[in-house]
């Protein structure tokens, strides 16, 4: 990557400057984090220490979990070091690393997204091919390729927005390095790369989008041809909880990467990328699984097996 700037670090203005919000957003951003640690990792060890849970939608699960708490720790503790401390420079080149890992875990997280919609579209529209369809073999091959395809996106992303030269400010509008914020501060002409920041983001979005909405459809009218009250109620706890989320993550990407970097509103940004940076990956667990029977009783099993272990111990 060349390097055509003047600027050796940034500077992250955080959330707020207003001194009396430091430390209550530092004390529930650090709660935030700390759930969503438990969460997604509790979710990684149940679905490897339960042998029911080993199917293609909980490898899918594992995954999003994996994503989530990757992404969640590139953004999360450095926010948290500028509110404690007040900590707000990074270096030129840890900004583009942190950027370059927040692209690929977010592509990855869009593209898993997409295949847990195929999966329960395969599950509900397919049955009896479900078994034959969802190998270990394709969902491992699926997966890998959403992980590169991270890759390639954040890759490309890093190199349109380096390339850029940055000679006047240095102070980033923003609570961590995102390409928009990153790219307002350039003084070199940044056409063709917000050109090139829009229609990667919209390839993206709109391809995951059209999986998710084409998957679901079929769905919706396998179980309306069901002619039954409980084929609404199979519909609904099928698709509700993860068309919420859905609704919630690509809502904010759209707001955030679908418009020239010139139109955007930095504080309307901040907010939304509260939502997808750190309040996602802490309710996907949430809503993915522990509304799940499967998950429940697989919890419950490991409670049961723990207190058996310890009062095994402490008898002995």
């Amino acid at each position: 990557m060349k390097n055509n700037t003047e600027v050796t670090d940034f500077i992250l203005l955080g959330l707020t400057n207003v001194p009396e919000l430091q430390v209550p957003l530092f004390i529930m951003f650090t709660l935030v984090y700390l759930i969503t640690l438990i969460g997604n990792l509790g979710m990684i060890i149940l679905i490897l220490l339960d042998s029911r849970l080993h199917s293609p939608m909980y490898f899918f699960l594992s995954n999003l979990s994996l994503v989530d708490l990757c992404y969640s720790s590139t953004i999360t503790p450095k926010v948290m070091a500028g509110l404690l401390i007040g900590d707000k420079v990074i270096s030129y080149n840890a900004c583009a690393a942190q950027m370059f890992f927040f692209v690929v875990f977010a592509t990855v997280e869009s593209y898993l997204l997409a295949l847990m919609a195929y999966d329960r579209y395969a599950a509900v529209c397919k049955p009896l091919h479900y078994t034959t369809t969802m190998t270990t073999g394709v969902c491992a091959r699926l997966a890998i390729c959403s992980y590169i395809l991270g890759f390639l996106n954040a890759s490309i992303n890093i190199r349109d927005t380096f390339c850029l030269s940055f000679c006047m400010s240095n102070v980033i509008h923003h609570f961590f390095c995102d390409v928009p914020a990153v790219m307002t501060l350039a003084c070199s002409n940044k056409d063709i790369s917000e050109l090139i920041l829009v229609l990667l983001s919209s390839f993206n979005v709109f391809f995951a989008l059209l999986v998710i909405l084409i998957s679901y459809l079929f769905i919706f009218i396998t179980v309306l041809k069901m002619h039954t009250g409980e084929g609404y109620q199979k519909a609904l706890s099928t698709c509700a909880s993860h068309l919420v989320a859905v609704s919630i993550f690509y809502g904010t990407v759209v707001i955030m990467y679908l418009q020239p970097s010139s139109s955007h509103s930095m504080d309307t940004d901040k907010i939304a990328s509260v939502f997808y940076t750190m309040l996602i990956p802490m309710l996907n667990p949430v809503v993915y699984s522990l509304r799940n029977r499967e998950v429940k009783s697989a919890f419950k099993k490991v409670v049961e097996r723990t207190k058996f272990s310890l009062g095994f111990v402490l008898v002995t």
